[in-house]
């Protein structure tokens, strides 16, 4: 009677398991685990204030470009220790141009796409070292006034540009919004003709504005030679000179690549 007891005990807990949901991380962080209260700190600031993160936390509700319902489920669990596997492994479905990102040539130019200009091509000399994190008035897009109102100096070749998206909070909004702050083409050409910029950084998904989409983005890619990182989260960061760190994936073939920037004060 005992041992029948206990065989059906186990029955229970193996159905259980196996029926167990493929969704990522169905366990919910926090809950006792043999009497331990596991709970992870996430945090945005490291080192006592020296190191700041400003790539975004991946969520289902964070923004999609032109979509109203954000990104949606991107991960998950096919096998799972609940379900009998040996271990958790989680498989991802993302496009390359979300949350924190990188943009390569080849997302606006087609032949450039064509000849392998990929994430895996970008100098990392220019996504690394030190760089400006400056304020642009919050009342209008970044057009040719705006660049010049800045008064960057030559020398400057990383630029990250905190507008009125961080003021408005975008990025932590499910729902796209096509008036974000982005830079018009004659603010992109302004930059290329009159500064030593190669890295652009924004803190929405896009460095060109809604308006001017494709054409501001022809401006700072035909080059080759100036990277935009978007997505960028710039909240609660003093502005000022950081050293910045950058690290794209090395996927061969795409023409963006998630990224996780780092700021740090030295």
């Amino acid at each position: 009677m005992i041992l029948h007891l206990l065989l059906s005990t186990l029955l229970i807990i193996f159905t259980d398991s196996a029926s167990g949901t493929t969704a990522a991380y169905p366990s919910l962080y926090g809950e006792e685990s043999c009497g331990v209260n596991l709970t992870p700190h996430r945090r945005e600031v490291y080192g006592n204030g020296r190191i700041y993160d400003i790539s975004h936390r991946y969520t289902v509700d964070m923004p999609a470009f032109e979509s109203l319902d954000g990104v949606g489920q991107f991960l998950w669990l096919p096998k799972s220790l609940k379900n009998g596997s040996i271990a958790n492994n989680s498989e991802m479905k993302l496009p390359t141009h979300t949350g924190t990102h990188v943009d390569a040539p080849g997302h606006f130019f087609d032949h450039y796409f064509d000849a392998g200009f990929d994430v895996d091509t970008l100098d990392l000399d220019v996504l690394n070292g030190p760089a400006l994190l400056v304020d642009v008035p919050r009342d209008e897009n970044i057009t040719a006034e705006v660049m010049k109102s800045l008064h960057i100096p030559r020398g400057v070749r990383r630029v990250l540009f905190r507008t009125l998206n961080t003021d408005r909070k975008l990025m932590f909004k499910k729902e796209f919004d096509s008036s974000y702050v982005g830079f018009m083409k004659d603010g992109a050409q302004w930059l290329v003709d009159n500064t030593d910029i190669k890295l652009v950084g924004i803190d929405y998904l896009s460095a060109a504005a809604y308006v001017d989409l494709g054409p501001s983005h022809l401006v700072f890619l035909e080059g080759r030679e100036i990277i935009l990182v978007e997505g960028l989260k710039l909240d609660d960061v003093p502005a000022g000179i950081y050293d910045v760190h950058c690290l794209p994936l090395r996927l061969l073939g795409a023409e963006g690549s998630p990224i996780r920037c780092i700021l740090i004060n030295s």
